[in-house]
């Protein structure tokens, strides 16, 4: 294997590793956003237990300020996670470019090879028949 085919590999690795950590970190992304869309579900579901148990209201400031809290907290987490996406997206991109320039060196070097080889057959058979041409005229 040449070490064009080696990079190739090396850097198709890395993008697999990338991209399974964009999926994982999208998998986070969605479960913080669930657990924030389930902070706002339940904030309904306590303001209409509210408007039916007069009781409810006693308890509700309480509540309202642990339930912002605690959305602060799950938005925080969304907003961390979004940034390490967008670094992790960052570095995606950048194994790509660099899996792509490799791909691209081991396909100059491939034509190269090509050429080199058709010039040698070339040569040959020029060879060949500068012989045969002596050849046949003694």
């Amino acid at each position: 294997m040449s070490w064009a085919q080696s990079l190739i590999k090396l850097s198709t690795y890395e993008v697999e590793v990338l991209q399974k950590r964009m999926a994982e970190i999208a998998e986070r992304r969605m479960a913080a956003e669930m657990k924030l869309a389930m902070l706002e579900a339940e904030g309904e579901a306590e303001a209409m237990r509210a408007r039916q148990d007069a009781e409810a209201g006693w308890y509700q400031l309480g509540f309202w300020e642990g339930l912002r809290a605690r959305k602060a907290l799950a938005q925080e987490a969304i907003d961390r996670i979004a940034l390490e996406e967008q670094g992790a997206r960052d570095a995606l991109t950048l194994a790509f470019e660099e899996q792509k320039k490799y791909e691209q060196v081991a396909e100059t070097i491939r034509l190269a090879q090509r050429k080199e080889a058709a010039r040698r057959e070339t040569a040959a058979l020029d060879e060949l028949g500068l012989r045969r041409a002596a050849g046949g005229f003694r």
